[in-house]
């Protein structure tokens, strides 16, 4: 059997810095303890990343890559159903690269490339839920004018930017943690689509309480 090709250093270095910055803070990850933890020299990492601000560009470009692909599924969204998989999908890359959203705002006061890339995936998203409300609203799912649509698909893009920093407020040593994940990823999805709660056709409404209610349910059995 052929045996696979070594993953090469600057993949390695990438998914280090990644594990690092997630567990730590992208702040308290010196470049010297990324080299450390893959067992090369600074100057090795140095060859591949000039500085850390070229390592944290390029996690963000894979981030970026992965967003705009999952965003283009929020058109095909017809029902609570489909949004609450939808939303849970969204946080799970939100929560792959939680790093970013922890240290936004130091981040984006340092690095020009990444504020202006972060700009535009608003935007994205914000259209994004967008189309998932047009999607909505032509299945007679929700009934919602088209300024509250604009309004409240804001609303619900600015949950889901800043859920993980208000995770990390409430529990600031455990919430990002890898065990808290799924718990973590299941009130930020119901708290995004709880926004709907006014616009949704009855059984629809139902449907959401009662996924909102099997999460309450895993919440206990997690305690």
């Amino acid at each position: 059997m052929a045996r696979k090709a070594p993953r090469r250093t600057a993949e390695r270095i990438l998914e280090a810095s990644l594990a690092l910055f997630n567990r730590f803070g992208e702040p308290n990850v010196p470049a010297t303890a990324i080299a450390a933890e893959l067992g090369i020299s600074a100057g090795n990492l140095h060859y591949h990343y000039r500085s850390k601000d070229e390592l944290v560009n390029a996690l963000v470009a894979d981030y970026e890559a992965a967003l705009r692909e999952l965003l283009q599924a929020a058109g095909g969204v017809r029902d609570v159903e489909d949004a609450w998989f939808f939303l849970h999908t969204l946080f799970e890359l939100l929560w792959q690269y939680r790093f970013l959203y922890r240290d936004l705002n130091d981040l984006l006061s340092r690095n020009r490339q990444l504020e202006t890339c972060f700009q535009a995936l608003l935007e994205d998203k914000r259209v994004a839920i967008d189309a998932l409300l047009a999607g909505m609203g032509t299945s007679g799912a929700v009934q919602i004018a088209p300024r509250e649509r604009q309004a409240t698909a804001t609303s619900m893009v600015v949950v889901l930017t800043y859920w993980l920093s208000y995770e990390y407020v409430r529990e600031p040593r455990r919430a990002l943690e890898p065990e808290g994940a799924q718990q973590a990823l299941l009130r930020g999805a119901h708290h995004v689509l709880h926004l709907l709660v006014p616009y949704l056709e009855p059984a629809q409404r139902a449907h959401l309480l009662r996924l909102a209610g099997a999460y309450a349910g895993e919440r206990e059995d997690a305690g």
